[in-house]
């Protein structure tokens, strides 16, 4: 199956960045290269996968706990 290709309104609303700032992060992505898409005569279009890989790779693990502590003289 293909993958879909999202409006910028709908990544905004899958990064969960629409209620505080509308397109205009989606947007700043875009223009800045940090997020591939793909131009339909002259829309922008985000592959879905895209933006699943984005959020995959700036999604932060928790530290294990008592990680912090180790290296520190007591």
């Amino acid at each position: 199956m293909a993958d879909r290709l999202l409006n910028v309104a709908q990544v905004a609303v899958r990064l969960g960045t629409w209620e505080e700032s509308g397109e205009r992060f989606p947007r700043r992505l875009i223009e800045e290269r940090r997020i591939a898409f793909v131009k339909v005569g002259r829309y922008v279009r985000i592959p879905e996968s895209v933006v699943d890989a984005y959020i995959a790779a700036n999604t932060v693990q928790p530290r294990r706990r008592g990680s912090h502590l180790r290296g520190v003289a007591a």
